[in-house]
């Protein structure tokens, strides 16, 4: 038999809990059906963190811990966890540039260097993800894209690979990134063992922007985008197109399109598309909606061009997310 692969999850004071014991409990459980078929367990896992003992997370709960391995992680997988944004490391302290060294350094020889949710923002300062693709959690994306303008910043994704690098998003996003490497070890049959241990997707469907409660739209609390959009809301039903939308703003279309891509990043075709597909998913989630009812009162007219949006920006059909949050 092979030799075990060697997980080293790091974390830190503030780390958010999931973002370790999720991933963990799937090479745990990847481990434990190799037990059950006589099988020697094909994952070592070790939780290290700066020092050692034990660490706290944001919820109050505290991990073991052993100190950082001075022959860093040869051959084995690095899992950055995550935090709240104030509780992660940074180059402003002596301990946040000890830590980023040593992630740096761990890295090269490391086979697979990976981070959970804001787990990225330790990569990024590191120095490892510059011109690669990398995710984080969708509250973050626009933050790590500003910190760090050289990393292709994914804003949908679940999880990112990018040669050895993996990133993910969300919290639970963890443990689709830990069972995609289940699979990448063991194969697809003990990845959907595992993930049927856990009651878990295997690949979970969609992006992570069906399980954010706000829309890009709605970041900015002031200005043309938040204007425009409460313009738009009682209107979605009705074939609106540019010239209104920059009448109800004053503006001229060359303005209205240079100011929402100022504050959001988006054309007004797209903040239209954004806004009906938020009301479709709210619609989908009432009990007796229909995906007929749900296309006229969302603005998108058909079945068949709810199908195709949803396809387009969620990667799910529209019967696929009423099964799921209806």
């Amino acid at each position: 038999m092979p030799s075990p692969i060697d997980i080293w999850l790091l974390v830190f004071p503030g780390f958010v809990l999931l973002d370790a014991t999720g991933p963990l409990q799937v090479f745990a459980s990847a481990n434990d059906e190799a037990r059950d078929a006589g099988l020697p367990p094909p994952y070592r896992i070790h939780v290290i963190a700066p020092g050692d003992g034990a660490v706290t997370s944001s919820a109050g709960v505290a991990l073991v811990t052993a100190p950082l391995p001075r022959a860093g992680v040869r051959g084995g997988t690095l899992i950055v966890s995550g935090a709240g944004t104030a509780d992660l490391p940074t180059g402003a302290s002596a301990e946040g540039r000890a830590l980023l060294r040593w992630v740096a350094r761990a890295a090269g020889p490391a086979a697979r260097c990976c981070s959970v949710c804001t787990g990225a923002f330790v990569l990024a300062r590191a120095g490892l993800l510059d011109g690669r693709r990398a995710v984080t959690h969708w509250q973050d994306v626009a933050t790590l894209r500003a910190e760090h303008p050289a990393i292709d910043v994914q804003d949908d994704a679940i999880h990112v690979r990018d040669g050895k690098f993996h990133t993910s998003a969300g919290i639970s996003a963890g443990m689709d990134l830990a069972l995609s490497l289940v699979e990448q070890d063991l194969g697809r049959a003990a990845a959907l063992a595992v993930a049927r241990r856990m009651v878990l997707f295997l690949k979970r469907p969609g992006g992570q922007r069906q399980f954010s409660a706000e829309l890009l739209a709605q970041s900015a609390e002031d200005g043309v985008g938040a204007r425009l959009t409460a313009w738009l809301r009682p209107r979605l039903q009705q074939v609106i197109d540019v010239e209104q939308m920059a009448s109800a703003c004053a503006l001229s279309v060359r303005t209205l399109h240079r100011r929402l891509r100022e504050e959001l990043d988006v054309t007004p075709a797209q903040l239209l598309a954004q806004l009906r597909m938020e009301l479709a998913c709210q619609l989908l989630e009432r009990p007796g909606m229909t995906v007929k009812q749900a296309a006229r009162r969302s603005g998108h007219g058909s079945e068949y061009n709810l199908r195709r949006a949803f396809v387009l920006k969620l990667g799910v059909l529209p019967s696929e997310y009423q099964a799921r949050f209806g």
